[in-house]
């Protein structure tokens, strides 16, 4: 049991900060769309990572060093891309949350933009398989649970965030809302972006 509470801490920590998954789930679960099945992709490549690396996978980076700089320029093009579509978005304002899922845009749209933010972001590599990877290693003959522990996290952290979003819905009935909003995310992933190259 130690081991599987410390694995949800410490999995809980690492997707705690706001990034660009996070913002994406965040903007979905503000506009009731596709909120389940953005939810459900975060967590369940979590836990594919996360598997991966309690399975021993965190030794990736020694034995293919180039995959970390291929992931990193890669990631942060992504991200250069989504950030510019924020500040469109912020810069032609207009958007207000509707309360229902009316004009979400099709599943197809926010499945492939998720699993881009997921799969091309050498964050979620560092945090899930190198890092919960090699500190699963500590707890030998109960890896199983920490990592167990960390999934966990992932579907509690997701799914909160993108049906607790509903809660700020009276919030972003302003235009002006949606606006700072696009702006924040688009200088989040700029300044992750940035990070990434230097």
């Amino acid at each position: 049991m130690d081991a599987y509470i410390a694995g949800f801490l410490l999995g809980f920590s690492l997707i705690l900060a706001i990034g660009a998954q996070n913002a994406f789930v965040l903007r979905q679960g503000l506009r009731r769309a596709h909120v389940l099945l953005v939810c459900l992709t975060c967590a369940v490549s979590d836990a594919i990572l996360i598997t991966l690396g309690v399975g021993g996978f965190g030794q990736l980076s020694e034995v293919a060093p180039w995959f970390a700089t291929v992931m990193r320029y890669g990631g942060a093009a992504f991200l250069l891309v989504y950030g510019a579509l924020a500040f469109r978005s912020a810069w032609r304002g207009g958007a207000v949350m509707e309360a229902t899922s009316e004009g979400a845009g099709r599943w197809q749209a926010a499945l492939a933009t998720c699993l881009a933010l997921t799969w091309l972001n050498p964050h979620v590599y560092l945090d899930t398989v190198v890092l919960l990877g090699s500190i699963a290693a500590q707890y030998d003959g109960a890896r199983t649970e920490f990592g167990a522990g960390a999934v966990t996290s992932s579907f509690v952290f997701f799914f909160s965030l993108g049906y607790g979003a509903r809660a700020l819905a009276p919030v972003f009935a302003n235009p002006q809302a949606w606006r700072i909003l696009d702006i924040f995310v688009g200088l989040l992933m700029w300044a992750i972006a940035v990070s990434l190259l230097v």
